[in-house]
């Protein structure tokens, strides 16, 4: 599978322990399988460091790497999602359970919802419910260093302008 991750430097041998704690997925080096949404997440750090932006894209063996590793799947917004979301967003969540977690990203078209749920302003029945009209996106979260280097490639960089 061809990933992306956007960013302002190339990065060819990426770190799990280098991620910051209180992402969606916790703490990993974060891919997507969408190209254009690393282009935007590139593009968006490029403009608040006033640098370049960067996609590194990589082949990543993921189901010979699913063969053994620990993986977490959310295939849509729901519940699953939201309060495992939550936990990793107000470091609740302890410890990697997973090697790689898959599932929709919380964005600009979500993290309102998200947020007045995590604020207790919003019930999470109707929070599901807003949730339930969008289609999550895509984003891998490889939190193990074993699978980093076992199952990531680097191919090459792009730089975005």
């Amino acid at each position: 599978m061809r990933v992306y991750h956007g960013g302002t430097e190339e990065i060819k041998q990426p770190e799990a322990s280098k991620g910051r704690q209180g992402l969606d997925f916790g703490r990993g080096f974060y891919v997507t399988d969408i190209q254009g949404q690393a282009e935007a997440w590139a593009d968006r750090m490029a403009r608040i460091r006033m640098e370049s932006g960067i996609v590194s894209v990589y082949n990543f063996d993921i189901e010979k790497a699913k063969e053994w590793c620990r993986y977490k799947k959310f295939d849509e917004y729901d519940e699953n999602w939201l309060v495992f979301i939550v936990a990793n967003r107000q470091g609740l969540y302890r410890g990697q359970v997973y090697d790689i977690v898959e599932g929709g990203v919380a964005n600009d078209r979500v993290i309102d919802t998200v947020e007045a749920y995590m604020s207790h302003l919003m019930p999470i029945e109707t929070a599901l419910l807003e949730l339930s009209k969008h289609r999550p996106n895509n984003q891998i979260c490889i939190c193990s260093q074993k699978v980093l280097d076992s199952h990531l490639h680097f191919v090459e960089s792009l730089i975005i302008k």
